[in-house]
């Protein structure tokens, strides 16, 4: 077998099978190289989803005729002027981008530079290159490309459908868009304008002018859920906005990174995302993120994938500290704020009420409209609804030993979460604020209060401890018996003494004082499920969030418990001192408040 060299056709081939995967990833090599260019507006134009024509148009710095020549072939580039790949300032840096596409497809590129008389225009299809040719053009950069891998038709068998295709080529662009606001950016696609971002037009504010582009691409429920972040370590700066926990989807797409304004996935990054999430969220959640990180272009290394997706940092664990250190501090900034689109569900649930779905008895002749109307539900029980005569403030109060809570116009005023007025279905409580009513579930609050409390006493040692009266003796399976035997040291730092009883049992001599009374025999047992997870290698501590919720979740007051007026305000005012009372641990709303407003619109008054 001879070693030879491979013809420069089947080079760029390969090239191409590495940089242009699908009519998405040409488009935004074509793209990159505009932003590059110093272009103020890109306009796009796809059809059959970029499968026959990918046209990218831009008014940036153009070429004269002999670079055009240069620039469609291998590695001629503009962007490493000391030739140092350490010192890389530009998205685009490798110049395979144009030789690769033009290998593959049909390519033109026309281009002009500021004071020439004429535009250039030159042909790669195949891999054969002709020109240049004088032609009419503005100043800067028109490329077309048409009948993407022709010359490789097995590759074709590997695309999507046409919209598939498009979405990815949205996306694509929409992440790009992000990091330039400044830039102007239209996407039409088969003739429809799929996608139009003006440049941004807050003047001078970074933030403010990302989160007018970010409103636009990820929708206004996102701006009203954002939350800034901004931090700075050792020339690193960190920058973007976050959503508030409740404010979550089932997965990661709407997590956008960003390294010096180039896209990337980077697994180091969407771990500190996830770290910094971890009390906050249940696994299957993830949360919006949109965060830019910059550094000096020597403490990261961005030549280290094909398409430029993913780069190594020089001192990752300082990059991972800042990222989970600020993400962190800006959701306790946050304090109990919940996501509004969970008010907007709340209200999307109410339906109008009716004679179908209500027993209303109509007036008697003889009471006339001043009479007093019995309202019930349907008749599942005879003895659920009021009777006819009856007051609704006459009662009996949720708890036995409730007090009356007077309506006094300061309380509610006063507190972001108002003031208690009633508890229904004994498990929700429902309070008066200044402009509205809020609806407090009241075993999630809890849930969160004990958490927080949990976790800043163990940062302290000084978890206190509850003797049983009676200890506590639990049957478990052999394998879990072992597991919390093994870990009672580590249990014993947490509050909970136990130790093994012989066989399969566990005995329980002391919990955390904080629980107050708890089932301890399912406390036990859902430890031992969360321990079968954890790593034998790691301490509890290092997931002290798995272990500190299934605490908490025990010791929470529960649904179905009744509450006095006392205990249900007294639960409102450490919410709104309580860093993340917005959400439990599993990233549930804790409570949902419904304007006055809206509530008026229920009824016809707006």
């Amino acid at each position: 077998m001879t070693i030879r060299l491979l013809p420069p056709n089947l080079v760029n081939q390969i090239a191409a099978g590495e940089v242009v995967e699908r009519p998405a990833s040409a488009l935004k090599e074509l793209v990159e190289n505009a932003i590059d260019a110093q272009a103020t507006r890109i306009d796009i134009v796809l059809n059959d989803g970029g499968r026959s024509l990918i046209v990218v148009t831009d008014n940036g710095c153009g070429m004269t005729s002999q670079e055009l020549m240069v620039a469609v072939d291998r590695h001629a580039t503009s962007k490493l002027p000391n030739d140092d790949l350490l010192d890389i300032s530009y998205l685009g840096f490798r110049g395979e981008a144009l030789p690769a596409i033009g290998s593959v497809a049909r390519l033109t590129v026309t281009s002009r530079i500021a004071g020439a008389d004429s535009g250039w225009y030159v042909v790669v299809a195949g891999g054969r290159k002709d020109g240049p040719v004088p032609a009419p053009h503005p100043r800067g950069t028109r490329i077309e490309v048409r009948d993407i891998f022709f010359a490789t038709p097995a590759r074709l068998k590997f695309l999507k459908s046409a919209q598939t295709e498009l979405s990815y080529a949205v996306d694509a662009i929409e992440r790009l868009a992000m990091a330039h606001p400044d830039i102007s950016f239209t996407i039409t696609a088969d003739g429809k304008q799929r996608l139009n971002l003006p440049a941004g037009l807050t003047q001078g504010d970074l933030f403010d002018a990302h989160l007018e582009r970010l409103a636009v691409i990820l929708g206004k429920d996102f701006a009203a859920n954002a939350v800034p972040v901004a931090a700075e370590r050792e020339g690193i700066k960190l920058y973007g906005y976050i959503g508030v926990p409740t404010f979550n989807r089932g997965n990661a797409l709407a997590q956008y990174l960003f390294v010096n304004d180039r896209p990337v996935r980077d697994r180091l990054l969407a771990g500190a995302v996830r770290a910094a999430y971890q009390d906050f969220l249940a696994p299957n959640r993830h949360p919006y993120v949109v965060l830019f990180l910059d550094l000096p272009q020597r403490e990261v290394d961005v030549n280290v994938h094909p398409a430029k997706a993913e780069v190594r940092f020089r001192d990752s664990g300082l990059v991972r500290g800042l990222m989970v250190g600020a993400l962190k501090h800006a959701l306790a900034e946050a304090g109990h704020r919940a996501s509004t689109t969970v008010s907007t569900g709340a209200l999307g649930s109410f339906q109008a009420g009716g004679y179908r779905n209500l027993n209303i008895r109509p007036p008697s002749s003889q009471g006339g409209y001043g009479a007093a109307y019995a309202l019930q539900a349907p008749q599942e029980d005879e003895n659920q609804g009021l009777a006819e005569g009856d007051s609704l403030f006459a009662l009996a109060p949720s708890a036995p030993d409730a007090t009356p809570i007077p309506v006094v116009e300061a309380d509610y005023r006063s507190h972001p979460l108002g003031v208690a007025r009633a508890q229904v279905h004994e498990t929700y409580i429902v309070a008066q604020t200044g402009d509205g009513i809020v609806i407090v579930d009241q075993h999630a609050a809890h849930e969160r209060l004990v958490y927080e409390r949990m976790k800043a006493a163990l940062a302290e040692g000084r978890i206190a401890r509850q003797i049983l009266l009676i200890p506590e003796v639990i049957e478990l399976d052999e394998a879990s018996a072992a597991r919390v035997a093994a870990r009672a040291p580590e249990l014993a730092e947490l509050g909970l003494t136990l130790e093994a009883f012989g066989g399969n049992s566990i005995v329980v001599r002391e919990v955390p004082a904080l629980l107050g009374e708890t089932d301890v025999v399912g406390l036990v047992k859902d430890l031992a499920d969360d321990l079968a997870a954890v790593d034998e290698a790691l301490s509890l501590k290092d997931r002290l969030g798995d272990v500190c919720g299934t605490l908490a979740c025990h010791g929470a007051v529960r649904a179905g418990r009744r509450l006095n007026g006392a205990e249900m305000n007294a639960l409102l005012r450490q919410m709104e001192v309580t860093p993340h009372a917005g959400q439990c641990n599993h990233g549930r709303p804790t409570y949902v408040e419904l304007k006055l407003k809206d509530i008026e619109r229920l009824f016809g008054r707006r």
